[in-house]
């Protein structure tokens, strides 16, 4: 009798030659945490469940139930849950096709934010604006990429805040103005959405990961697929990563590295960083 396919793994279980398999993000996250890197823990969902649901128009079955044993061992190595209102957990969740496809794909960062874990962020970092900066931005990327509402209604609520306390950047919002643009984002949720904004962990996870599986197949990406010969059948992985944040105060930055210089080619190491 066949084994059951396994559509889940963990970082540790990968390594970089299974891109068709993990994705090149997911191979090589993998690999990072072989050799030893630094790597935040989390786990990959594999090209094949992609593939799967593109065939059937729903997750393979098995998926979820392997997705909540990955989540539960992710909380147990972090000491966090998803949702806690002193100690939360937050992801990230990322696509990774076999080859580069750079934005062309969607990405859900802060997940697992509610109305408990913005009281518990703030109980971790001392840091209220922060706490909320990172929820507003959670409702806003989740309603735009997941729920597929007009980006420009978030923006504009933002800039109509700004005119209304006279401020002229999104830094100089305070903790309570941005307090409020978290209510007036769930609203826009529930007039553009038809639905409140949800607030478990698990049903963000679930719309997060199907939201990539479905930006496999916009048009952004085909249009890149078909200038580039890149195969359709490959499908994308996805990631599922702890959160680091660079935006928590001046000890906190965000940043990338190359092993040559991307202008040139030049073979030096190349990068740049904003605190």
């Amino acid at each position: 009798m066949p084994g059951k396919t396994k559509y889940v793994y963990e970082f540790n279980e990968g390594s970089a030659d299974m891109k068709y398999v993990l994705g090149g993000k997911g191979a090589n996250l993998a690999e990072m945490t072989r050799i030893g890197l630094p790597v935040p823990p989390g786990f990959t969902i594999t090209t094949g469940a992609c593939n799967e649901y593109y065939q059937t128009g729903h997750f393979p079955d098995g998926l979820l139930d392997e997705v909540n044993e990955h989540l539960n061992t992710l909380q147990e190595t972090m000491g966090k849950k998803l949702g806690d209102p002193d100690d939360p957990l937050l992801v990230s969740v990322r696509s990774g096709a076999p080859f580069s496809m750079p934005g062309m794909m969607d990405t859900v960062l802060n997940l697992g934010m509610n109305d408990d874990a913005v009281r518990g962020l703030m109980k971790q970092t001392g840091n209220e604006r922060f706490a909320y900066d990172s929820y507003r931005r959670f409702v806003q990327m989740f309603g735009k990429v997941v729920l597929r509402i007009e980006g420009e209604l978030f923006e504009e609520a933002i800039n109509e805040l700004k005119a209304k306390v006279g401020v002229k950047y999104d830094t100089d919002l305070s903790a309570d103005d941005l307090k409020e643009l978290v209510e007036t984002f769930k609203g826009i949720v529930k007039a553009h959405a038809g639905m409140d904004f949800p607030t478990d962990p698990k049903q963000q996870l679930r719309l997060s990961i199907e939201a990539v599986f479905k930006s496999w197949g916009n048009k952004r990406a085909v249009d890149y697929r078909k200038l580039y010969k890149i195969p359709d059948d490959l499908g994308t992985a996805v990631s599922v990563q702890t959160m680091v944040f660079g935006n928590k105060g001046n000890t906190s930055a965000t940043g990338v590295a190359f092993s040559r210089d991307a202008a040139t080619g030049e073979n030096i190491q190349y990068g740049d960083y904003l605190v």
